[in-house]
C-alpha cells in the first residue's frame, strides 16, 4: 500500500508519520468491512462488541463490566444497552443486592442473532486477512503489541 499514491502527496512521507497514516487507512478498511458484514442485521459494531461480552458472562454482567470491556471506548454503553433493549436482545434490571449496580443479560434472541453476527464477522476477518500466512499473521500480532498506545 502506498500512502503517498492513497493520500495524493507529491513529497516523501517520513517513517513515523508513514505508519501512523497507514495504520490510519488500515482501520477505516477494516471498519468499513465489518460494519458491510453486519449491516443486513441492523445492527453497529458497539452493539456487537456489547452481545460479544454478555455472551461470556453465564448470567448477567453489570453495566460496569460492560464499560471496562468495550473496545469502543468512546461509545455511550447506557444508550448501546438501551437500543440492544428495544430490539429484544438484552434485559436489564437492577441488582436485587445492590440496587446501585444494574445487571444486563443476553436474551435467547440475542444468543441467535450472535451467533448469525459472529459468523458474519468471521468472514469478514478472513476477507481481511486472506493474503496473509498464519506465521505472517503472529508476527503482525507480536509487532502491533509492541505499538505504544494510550491504554498501556
Amino acid at each position: 500500500m502506498n500512502v503517498e499514491e492513497i493520500i495524493k502527496s507529491s513529497k516523501p512521507i517520513a517513517p513515523r508519520a508513514r505508519i501512523g497514516l497507514l495504520i490510519h487507512l488500515i482501520h477505516t478498511n477494516i471498519q468499513e468491512t465489518l460494519l458491510e458484514a453486519i449491516k443486513p442485521y441492523d445492527i453497529s459494531l458497539a452493539q456487537f462488541n456489547v452481545l460479544r461480552i454478555l455472551q461470556g458472562y453465564r448470567d448477567t454482567a453489570y453495566m460496569e463490566t460492560l464499560n471496562e470491556r468495550m473496545i469502543h471506548k468512546s461509545s455511550n454503553t447506557t444508550r448501546v444497552v438501551d437500543k440492544l433493549i428495544a430490539k429484544g436482545l438484552v434485559e436489564r434490571k437492577v441488582c436485587s443486592q445492590n440496587r446501585r449496580k444494574i445487571e444486563v443479560r443476553i436474551t435467547p434472541d440475542g444468543t441467535a442473532l450472535l451467533t448469525l453476527l459472529s459468523e458474519a464477522i468471521q468472514k469478514a476477518e478472513e476477507l481481511l486477512t486472506h493474503s496473509l500466512s498464519l506465521d505472517e499473521l503472529a508476527q503482525l500480532t507480536q509487532l502491533l503489541n509492541k505499538f505504544k498506545t494510550k491504554t498501556t
